[in-house]
């Protein structure tokens, strides 16, 4: 399965990045441009319960292809949730099925960042992806 074009640039830009600070400022970047939802979106339907941080999370289905948007206060975990995107957007339900998630942080240079919280929220929101997504 290719990556999506989002994906591709975040591998390139966190395995050109030689030191866990450059790594660490990538993540605050991402997460900065994670465009979120407005508060109308904030609501209990759409927050992703299993997250110690607050994350809400809408997903559409545009020619057979997933869009998600999501939305955190934590800044960190934007940051994270930016990067799962990226690696999910474009995808088709089937695809969406196959997603790695600790490979996908593995290669960007972030596994050892996640800490248990983290990796099960971010769990969290890919098995709400896949709900979303009919699985």
């Amino acid at each position: 399965m290719s990556l999506p074009a989002d994906a591709v640039t975040a591998l390139e830009a966190f395995q050109s990045a030689a030191s866990w600070e450059q790594r660490a400022r990538l993540l605050m970047q991402w997460g900065d441009r994670l465009q979120g939802l407005s508060d109308e979106k904030k609501t209990d339907a759409n927050r992703v319960h299993g997250c110690e941080s607050q994350v809400w999370l809408i997903g559409s289905l545009q020619d057979g292809h997933w869009q998600f948007a999501a939305s955190s206060d934590a800044r960190l975990i934007r940051g994270l949730v930016a990067l799962l995107l990226a690696r999910v957007n474009g995808l088709s339900a089937e695809d969406l099925q196959q997603v790695d998630l600790p490979d996908w942080f593995n290669q960007l240079g972030l596994a050892r960042q996640l800490s248990p919280s983290r990796s099960n929220g971010l769990n969290a929101v890919l098995q709400r992806m896949r709900e979303l997504a009919g699985y």
